[in-house]
């Protein structure tokens, strides 16, 4: 049986039968490339919208958070790569769509406006969140995703009707960087421009010192943003040493605080975040 391609990122996979992908949470399977992560929940938890980060979608509110394992990109400085680079073996326990959407309804009264799909990459598993998020919207309630964006144009579109608010990672803005995390620019932005013509979107750039850190970049970043939309809120946020990239000291806070001004010549809603 010949190789199949995997259609969901422009990492584009070709594997055997048996095969798992890059991102660990895809195989073919029976001449078929699935999501072998499906319905399997490393962390659930009811967070607060803020903390997606979503700044102007239902602020005050709550959202049900829920994510699997895997992802498409290796950032060296992944802040949850204990779930986004880990494993889960076969015999783990599945959860479904119907399970998860009845508990968002019943944490509705707790403030719960959704769910929300974080944590790991979401969109490797890419007929998870398509099952769940059509219930949710049948349930009146409102569909999350947080992603790096790194996602083919197909499968986003697809998903785009059900999904009331996206925050995506804009993790630079050069090339050079995008190859330090394993992917390419130009995805994840043809995505934010995608998202944003149908959804809410909001922007994070975690700013890692000596990499991302420079005012010309943020420049760059901010003033291509608000040629998308000059509304789309970005996140400026400080990295922490994690994972693999313990070699350099937390982001200065006036660092994080400059480069948030610089974005704001451009555009109209910025936020300084871990500060």
């Amino acid at each position: 049986m010949s190789a199949i391609r995997c259609p969901i990122c422009p990492r584009g996979c070709s594997l055997e039968e048996g095969q798992t992908g890059f991102c660990k949470g895809r195989a073919n399977i029976s001449g078929k490339v699935i999501a072998i992560n499906y319905g399997r929940v490393s962390s659930i938890a009811l967070d607060p919208i803020e903390k997606k980060p979503l700044a102007h979608f239902h602020p005050g509110m709550k959202v049900l958070s829920v994510g699997s394992y895997g992802c498409n990109l290796r950032c060296p400085f992944c802040q949850n790569w204990s779930i986004s680079q880990s494993f889960v073996p076969e015999g783990e326990g599945h959860t479904s769509p119907e399970v998860l959407v009845k508990k968002a309804e019943e944490l509705v009264k707790n403030r719960n406006i959704g769910l929300a799909y974080t944590y790991n990459e979401p969109l490797i598993g890419f007929e998870f969140v398509r099952d769940c998020s059509r219930l949710i919207v049948e349930k009146g309630l409102k569909n999350v995703v947080v992603t790096n964006g790194y996602v083919n144009e197909e499968p986003l579109l697809e998903l785009l009707p059900a999904i009331h608010a996206w925050n995506i990672d804009l993790k630079g803005f050069t090339e050079d960087f995008y190859k330090l995390v394993g992917g390419k620019l130009e995805p994840v932005k043809r995505s934010i421009e995608l998202a944003s013509k149908k959804s809410h979107v909001e922007v994070t750039t975690l700013i890692i010192p000596g990499l991302n850190d420079s005012e010309n970049e943020m420049r760059e970043l901010s003033s291509w943003l608000a040629s998308v939309d000059r509304r789309i809120p970005l996140h400026v946020t400080r990295f922490f040493p994690a994972w693999k990239m313990t070699d350099r000291p937390p982001t200065p806070v006036d660092t994080v605080y400059r480069l948030a001004a610089i974005a704001r010549e451009k555009l109209e809603y910025v936020h300084e975040g871990n500060v």
